[in-house]
């Protein structure tokens, strides 16, 4: 897709979460949902007494039934669906003649991973954090937008080999 024209379909996108729901869009506390379910299904008393857990786990309603939950849920299945109908979708990881799919594989999970931590360092993903708060005119969201680019900017250098 043109990148242009997804861009306004985003900040469409957002202002209609904004509209519909009075919140704007992020991932990571979908994930934290899912991290919070986890450790009190496998370990129910920990995350009873736990001051981080014990908040998630607080009245009737599970982690799980968070609307951030139903959103990345609705965009995972979208991004197949897009990818299935425009003949997309297949199972092979694209990389540079230099590297091989499974160092590929593990620097986009190696990523992923240091991404998801500073997320919650920063209190928030590119889209909660920065393109939510961007949206609400939020100082903190431009200073995070500038933080997650400016930081990839400098840091693209030393691994560009690795997608070049």
């Amino acid at each position: 897709m043109n990148p242009y024209l997804a861009g306004v379909i985003l900040g469409l996108v957002l202002l209609l979460s904004f509209y519909l729901t009075g919140r704007g869009l992020g991932a990571s506390g979908a994930m934290k949902s899912v991290v919070v379910t986890g450790v009190e299904v496998v370990a129910h008393e920990k995350a009873a007494t736990s001051d981080f857990y014990g908040k998630y786990l607080e009245g009737e309603s599970s982690p799980m039934k968070n609307w951030l939950v139903f959103q990345v849920l609705g965009v995972l299945v979208g991004g197949f669906l897009s990818g299935a109908l425009a003949g997309r979708l297949s199972l092979k990881t694209e990389h540079a003649p230099g590297i091989t799919s499974r160092k590929r594989m593990l620097m986009a999970i190696l990523g992923g991973a240091l991404f998801g931590f500073g997320s919650q360092f920063g209190r928030g993903c590119t889209s909660g954090a920065a393109l939510s708060g961007m949206a609400t005119l939020s100082l903190a969201g431009f200073v995070t937008m500038i933080a997650i680019f400016g930081t990839a900017y400098l840091f693209a250098y030393f691994f560009r080999k690795n997608w070049i």
